[in-house]
């Protein structure tokens, strides 16, 4: 019989135990013990570990409830990660993605699980040295350059978007997600400041761009750090938000939830840590060389591109904040983006103004 980990109203909204066992069991053969645990680390798509005897797998799907359109695009995941297996990206290994909306209410797909960690809130004992914590940011900064280097035709995902003209319909599109969420929200209160910051975007738009595969959540904690040291990336997660774009879009939202000695308290703390402030560290500033150095590719904008990440985390933000008003997550970190979001939006300001760097 599958077990589950608590008796979550949520959890039984997410998955038919029983058909996803009986689904299983075809693609993986029968087992004697099977046990469904939400993760309840991630804040976008559900995460699931499925125990499969001696086995450990994940199962990606949507959240529960009504989403803004395309952002949970649990298929496009699948696709991004399967069509990188012989690559030089680290990803995990795929197994199978399924499109029959009645097995467990969405959409979804299963990899194996990868052993590691993920460095979230604090960094493993094991790198707890200013050598292993310059390797982190090296590994972090190269695994991105590998992905930006993809050969994506080559890897049958050259129909996978249109990279012309992709940073200025990312602005567009964010703006239109910060609307939908609005329809929600400001009945609880406005957030005016991200009015100013989408003109400011639309107005600094660069007029030309390269044309890479994208990630569209790349960070430190979406990547998987191997066991053992010296410290060496073996997975990236959250392939959700892939397609073909503008490779600095990636390098602006990496900064991002990155955290220099010098920086302000984060807005979202639950999401955006500081411990990357420790000796040995690499800055925003060394990351990007190191990012320039491996591609080639002049961090141009840069300021236009970190406002532009800014202006992102707080269309999520409020996205999260809309879905917890309507019932529709269990996630503890949703009711404090009732703050956390206004926070981002000013010290974004700041940013524009040069007050700050985020």
């Amino acid at each position: 019989m599958i077990s589950v980990s608590d008796n979550d109203r949520y959890l039984d909204r997410l998955v038919d135990e029983g058909a996803l066992r009986r689904y299983l069991e075809d693609v993986l053969g029968e087992a004697e013990s099977v046990s469904v645990l939400r993760h309840d680390e991630g804040h976008s798509n559900e995460t699931l570990f499925v125990e499969w005897d001696d086995r450990e797998f994940v199962v990606r799907r949507p959240p529960a409830g009504e989403t803004a359109d395309t952002a949970h695009e649990v298929l496009r995941e699948y696709r991004t990660i399967d069509a990188l297996q012989e690559t030089a990206v680290p990803v995990p290994e795929t197994v199978i993605a399924c499109e029959d909306e009645s097995i467990i209410g969405s959409e979804f797909y299963v990899m194996v699980r990868e052993a590691g960690d993920v460095l979230r809130d604090a960094e493993p004992e094991r790198f707890a040295t200013p050598e292993y914590r310059s390797r982190i940011g090296e590994e972090l900064v190269d695994a991105l350059a590998s992905i930006h280097s993809v050969d994506y035709e080559a890897v049958g995902l050259g129909d996978f978007g249109r990279p012309a003209g992709f940073t200025e319909r990312q602005v567009d599109r964010w703006r239109q997600q910060l609307e939908w969420a609005f329809e929600v929200t400001e009945n609880e209160r406005e957030v005016p400041e991200l009015e100013a910051i989408g003109d400011w975007l639309q107005e600094h738009v660069p007029s030309s761009h390269a044309h890479t595969l994208v990630h569209g959540d790349y960070k430190l904690d979406n990547v998987l750090f191997e066991p053992g040291v010296p410290p060496q990336l073996g997975a990236i997660f959250d392939w959700e938000l892939s397609t073909l774009g503008d490779p600095l879009t990636d390098l602006g939202w990496m900064l991002l939830f990155w955290h220099d000695p010098s920086d302000p308290e984060p807005a979202m703390p639950e999401l955006m840590g500081t411990f990357m402030a420790r000796e040995g560290y690499p800055t925003r500033d060394e990351l990007v060389e190191r990012y320039e150095r491996q591609t080639g590719v002049e961090f141009e904008n840069r300021r236009f591109y970190q406002v532009l990440a800014a202006y992102k985390m707080a269309g999520l933000g409020e996205m999260f904040f809309r879905r917890y008003l309507e019932g529709n997550s269990a996630d503890p970190l949703y009711p404090k983006m009732e703050d956390g979001v206004p926070l981002l939006a000013e010290q974004t300001l700041a940013l524009i103004e040069g007050e700050n760097r985020l």
